[in-house]
């Protein structure tokens, strides 16, 4: 559960040159990705309308995105401390939120706080939100209790997705491993299960579960710039196999990088971002008053408040190149934790568009219509890239 999506507070500095390989540029909007939707083709005639999906996370937040005009969180459960209650998602602050809470917004977010340009593919999405670990530690035996619940409370939340945006402690065989056991049983029992297979690219032959459980859909990523118009779609650091039991794995892949995420309110990463966006609309005359009236939220701009307003503006583009911000409200992220729940909304597509499809067949039928990368290892991708309109036709198909 590495994603590059930060939560420490920012140290800004002028860069000696532009990150990422982006052009120079004093508006960091300009740099915005494309919506999801648009980037991998989604069919925009279904919106996971009546399907209801769990996710496994460190921790969520009611983000607007998904509580407005109302709320799509059906319930909450903390099995960490033994806590039920959707009102428990009010607090902010707690920077072990930020994970789950954009992993959520990727699958199920309205784009409330964008005029809907950021919107999940799946915005009716319902949820059932499960906290199994903090931000520095999801233990593998929690995220197998948390599969365990989501399994005995299927039937009460009519759940027909499992998300899993985290990976265990080590590898294990699914044949004696209990987490990978739990995972089985929840799709013999009409659970989709949907795992991020991790970010260890570097390592390859690593995938531990729930991703290397064989009749689990595992997601790795792609880069597409944040648009793939560019013509410069490559493949992301994923992990792949082969698992410890001599299964290839990921199966399919999706958009890793660019992902248009929310920021986590009440966290200083979120008092930082606010006050660089705030800058960067102010006059320059206005700037050190500006500054001023928010001592030590960043000592960088603190030190060099009564310098030249170009100076200041170098640092304050700076910042928000560095975070890789959109606006106030969103910030881009990278990490197949997040490309897991854009195959989670597609899949409720598939199952709004045909309810009767089983765990088996929603995975058969994504295998069958995704399209490989012509420039990737089929190691790294499976079966290709997610199509998300030929699997909802094909889903009609099979109604």
């Amino acid at each position: 559960m590495k994603d590059a999506a930060k939560a420490t507070p920012i140290s800004v500095q002028i860069p000696a040159a532009p990150l990422r390989g982006e052009a120079e540029s004093h508006d960091p909007r300009a740099r915005a990705p494309l919506p999801i939707g648009e980037r991998i083709g989604a069919d925009t005639r279904f919106t996971g309308r009546g399907i209801v999906a769990a996710f496994l996370d460190s921790g969520f937040y009611a983000h607007p995105d998904l509580v407005t005009p109302h709320s799509r969180i059906h319930a909450y459960h903390d099995l960490i401390h033994e806590k039920d209650g959707v009102e428990l998602l009010s607090a902010t602050g707690d920077a072990s939120s930020w994970h789950g809470m954009m992993s959520t917004v990727v699958a199920a977010g309205n784009g409330s706080l964008s005029n809907g340009r950021f919107r999940s593919v799946a915005p009716d999405l319902g949820l059932v939100l499960v906290k199994i670990g903090t931000l520095s530690r999801v233990h593998h035996d929690d995220i197998a209790r948390g599969i365990e619940w989501a399994l005995i409370n299927r039937a009460r939340y009519d759940i027909r997705i499992l998300n899993i945006s985290a990976g265990g402690d080590y590898e294990a065989s699914h044949l004696d491993d209990v987490m990978s056991r739990f995972a089985e049983a929840a799709i013999r029992a009409g659970i989709v299960v949907v795992a991020a297979v991790g970010n260890q690219g570097h390592r390859p032959g690593y995938v531990v579960p729930p991703a290397s459980v064989p009749a689990v859909i595992s997601v790795g990523g792609i880069d597409d710039r944040g648009n793939p118009n560019l013509g410069q779609v490559t493949g992301y650091r994923s992990s792949y196999g082969p698992t410890i039991d001599g299964l290839q794995k990921p199966e399919v892949v999706t958009v890793a990088d660019w992902i248009p995420a929310p920021i986590l309110p009440g966290t200083m990463t979120a008092t930082q971002i606010a006050l660089l966006a705030k800058l960067h609309k102010t006059a320059d005359p206005k700037l050190k008053e500006t500054i001023e009236r928010y001592p030590g939220v960043l000592p960088s701009l603190d030190e060099v408040k009564d310098s030249p307003a170009y100076l200041i503006r170098q640092i304050v583009d700076a910042g928000l190149r560095d975070e890789l911000v959109i606006n106030e409200h969103y910030k881009m992220a990278d990490g197949t934790s997040f490309a897991a729940p854009i195959v989670t909304s597609v899949i409720a597509q598939m199952l709004e568009a045909n309810p009767r499809l089983k765990p088996l067949e929603v995975k058969r039928i994504l295998l069958r219509t995704a399209k490989r990368l012509p420039n990737l290892e089929v190691d790294r991708q499976g079966w290709g890239v997610v199509d998300p309109r030929a699997a909802v036709d094909q889903a009609l198909r099979a109604k």
